[in-house]
């Protein structure tokens, strides 16, 4: 599936828009990726556990958009847009939402 966050796919036209998909993925925050992550930001340096917590709920959240899509026959996502939230208590929870048009294209 292409998906693009531009509202066009370089090069191809769209013949017809199929509509708004979206899709969505919440992981809980581990405690000892919280505690690493303390230390992170006390020592200096990147949270390595937080970053792939994001990007393991982003390639989710884009699957489940592409799968969506792929259910209604498109063949691209333009307008591609991802959303990130904290949830919950204490925000204990990461959320990434997927959103875009899927189209068919000529």
């Amino acid at each position: 599936m292409i998906t693009s966050t531009t509202p066009e796919v370089a090069e191809r036209s769209t013949s017809q828009t199929l509509g708004v998909v979206s899709g969505e993925a919440i992981i809980g925050a581990h405690i000892f990726r919280d505690l690493f992550a303390g230390i992170t930001n006390i020592i200096g340096g990147r949270a390595g556990g937080y970053e792939n917590a994001l990007r393991e709920a982003r390639d989710i959240a884009l699957r489940e958009m592409c799968d969506e899509a792929q259910r209604l026959g498109a063949d691209a996502v333009v307008g591609v847009d991802l959303d990130y939230e904290s949830l919950g208590a204490d925000n204990g929870m990461l959320m990434v939402t997927a959103a875009g048009t899927a189209v068919k294209l000529r």
